[in-house]
């Protein structure tokens, strides 16, 4: 939030496990593109970065979450195509949920700070 002086805070929430980053901002915009488009590829593109990079952000997602995220499925009339899991629709509200309350204790806080 912004001030009449022009300052604002800003923040980036990571989820770790051991260690390892599990998701941020990032990963999570990435899977909710996965999630519309039903295809990795349309969501790298999308968000300009490579195919290899974004499979390899999954695959890092799949094996840390110790479940999946994302999903590929193989066949059909329609060639298949991505999913994004129960697990991985939980991990995306999750961590909306805690962005947007970190959200609103750092913007009450901040208004009340004499800078």
């Amino acid at each position: 939030m912004a001030r009449k002086t022009g300052m604002n805070v800003e923040f980036r929430i990571w989820f770790f496990k051991n260690d390892e980053k599990l998701l941020g901002k990032g990963r999570v915009e990435l899977l909710e593109r996965i999630g519309k488009s039903g295809s990795i590829a349309s969501a790298a593109k999308e968000m300009k970065m490579s195919y290899r990079q974004a499979w390899q952000m999954v695959n890092e997602m799949n094996e840390r979450s110790g479940g999946k995220l994302v999903e590929k499925q193989l066949g059909g009339k329609d060639g298949g195509g991505t999913v994004v899991t129960a697990r991985g629709n939980e991990a995306i509200k999750c961590f909306g949920e805690l962005e947007k309350k970190t959200r609103i204790f750092l913007d009450k806080e901040f208004k009340k700070l004499k800078i």
